[in-house]
């Protein structure tokens, strides 16, 4: 992996944007695709998208995918239909058959999948990226995410990627077209086909680049972080389907005590 740089930290200005895209070889500005998927998400929907629109420079494509919300969810993105460019509403086969859906109908360059209960750092966070991505030869560009609990998660070698998803999406852009060539997420999968698919894509030889900045602000909980033994099980379904199983046991134990560390917490964490 390469590690782009993205200048001085205090870009936040769509001037500054001007500035550098002017600066990286007179390459085009890519359009952003942000996917958002969700089914009954209550208010947190609400803050996940004012986040894209607040972002400053970009031409962002906002394509959201309702799976058929009757939480009142439905009935208010209808009212916010103009600032969305795609939006569907109706019953799916789950997450991953929703952000399949949503790579289908979106057309910008690059995609990046924000949960409903997630939001995007800051007015700037995609500024930020913008030169990094326009100069980028990679076929992923991956940031930092951070939870709502503290954690953070850096931009993660691939170095790793036996051992646990390397990527959180919130923080990641995929190029578009590598849907096309690699196929999509694969719906049998409840909670790792993201996992599932950037093994595809590391092992295609689809090159990853990291970039410093913090993208996404996520919420703790969400399915992949809910510490259910489904979590643990289909990583381990994936990690032999990517690795020889030789390689896997050792691994496969440590997903196990991290599942019964995760148990360990929750229960013993004040109420």
């Amino acid at each position: 992996m390469m590690m782009a740089s993205t200048g001085k930290s205090g870009i936040d200005t769509a001037a500054r944007w001007v500035m550098l895209s002017q600066n990286a070889m007179s390459a085009p500005a890519p359009i952003i695709s942000v996917i958002v998927v969700c089914r009954n998400p209550g208010v947190r929907l609400r803050a996940a998208l004012a986040s894209v629109w607040a972002q400053e420079g970009p031409a962002v494509e906002l394509v959201v995918i309702d799976g058929a919300s009757t939480d009142g969810s439905r009935e208010w993105l209808e009212t916010h239909r103009a600032r969305i460019a795609v939006l569907r509403s109706e019953p799916d086969a789950g997450i991953y058959d929703a952000m399949n859906k949503g790579v289908a109908h979106a057309t910008g360059a690059w995609i990046l999948f924000l949960g409903a209960d997630d939001r995007l750092a800051d007015p700037a966070a995609l500024v930020r990226l913008l030169p990094v991505l326009a100069m980028s030869g990679a076929g992923v560009v991956t940031g930092e995410a951070r939870f709502d609990d503290g954690r953070r998660y850096p931009a993660a070698p691939a170095a790793g990627a036996i051992r646990r998803n390397f990527l959180h999406h919130q923080a990641t852009f995929y190029r578009r077209r590598l849907f096309a060539e690699r196929g999509g997420f694969d719906t049998t999968l409840r909670i790792m086909a993201d996992y599932d698919f950037n093994l595809r894509l590391l092992h295609g030889g689809v090159e990853f680049e990291m970039a410093p900045g913090l993208v996404a602000e996520c919420a703790s909980g969400g399915a992949s972080d809910a510490g259910t033994w489904l979590v643990y099980r289909e990583e381990m379904i994936v990690r032999h389907r990517h690795f020889p199983a030789w390689r896997c046991g050792l691994w496969d134990l440590g997903s196990v005590v991290r599942w019964v560390r995760k148990q360990f917490v929750r229960r013993t964490r004040p109420a």
